[in-house]
């Protein structure tokens, strides 16, 4: 093996191995009189505000964990049921009714008069229907009747012929949509409430209109 010797940095390189440093190097004070190094403390860390949130949210935090997520807002609650449709109210009188049954002592019920009638007419009450059997076809309606030097006859009878237009021979007043059906010129028409008859029974138009139309020769009218 080849020895070399150099000088480096104050040792000394012998063969392979490593000369202990020398004590001092020439010009350098010893170690124990250089000062220790001063350990300069950090600065505290400002608090920083957490980061706004226009959106309306909870603001998060710069720094951890992150916060919790909003619960979720509440759906809005189920509509309740709709409630069942109402019955259909009664007919009163301007449609066909539901058929009616004749009472113990065989009127049809609602009326003063049996199934047999095809019109009946109540004088005191002044009321008036067309019947089909015991059931109401129409009514009860309003009715204008005679007075007590004219009254309206009472009893069961029957239907003698109909005119659309007809003036009376004795008063000479028009009786539109006249039902004849007692001696003496009685009938169904059109006329005003707020006067007695002659004896007639006065309906307003569409009730004298329906007389005339559903009435035929021959139908039973009982007046009561």
């Amino acid at each position: 093996m080849v020895a070399g010797l150099a000088a480096v940095g104050g040792s000394v390189l012998v063969g392979i191995g490593v000369a202990e440093p020398s004590p001092a190097l020439p010009g350098l004070p010893p170690a124990a009189a250089l000062p220790s190094a001063d350990v300069l403390p950090l600065p505290p860390l400002p608090d920083l505000p957490a980061a706004a949130n226009t959106d309306g949210e909870p603001p998060l935090p710069l720094f951890g964990a992150p916060a919790a997520a909003p619960a979720p807002s509440a759906r809005p609650a189920e509509a309740s049921a709709p409630a069942a449709a109402p019955a259909a109210p009664a007919d009163t009188g301007s449609g066909v009714a539901a058929a009616q049954r004749t009472d113990p002592s065989g009127l049809v019920r609602g009326t003063p008069c049996t199934a047999t009638a095809r019109a009946c007419v109540d004088v005191v009450g002044r009321w008036a229907w067309l019947l089909d059997g015991d059931q109401i076809v129409r009514g009860p309606v309003r009715i204008q009747t005679g007075d007590n030097e004219d009254p309206t006859p009472r009893g069961t009878f029957s239907v003698q012929w109909k005119a659309e237009q007809y003036t009376s021979r004795e008063y000479l007043t028009p009786m539109p949509y006249s039902v004849f059906f007692a001696p003496g010129g009685i009938a169904f028409h059109e006329g005003r409430q707020d006067t007695y008859s002659a004896g007639c029974v006065k309906l307003v138009m569409e009730d004298a209109q329906a007389w005339f139309n559903y009435l035929q020769v021959g139908d039973e009218v009982q007046v009561k």
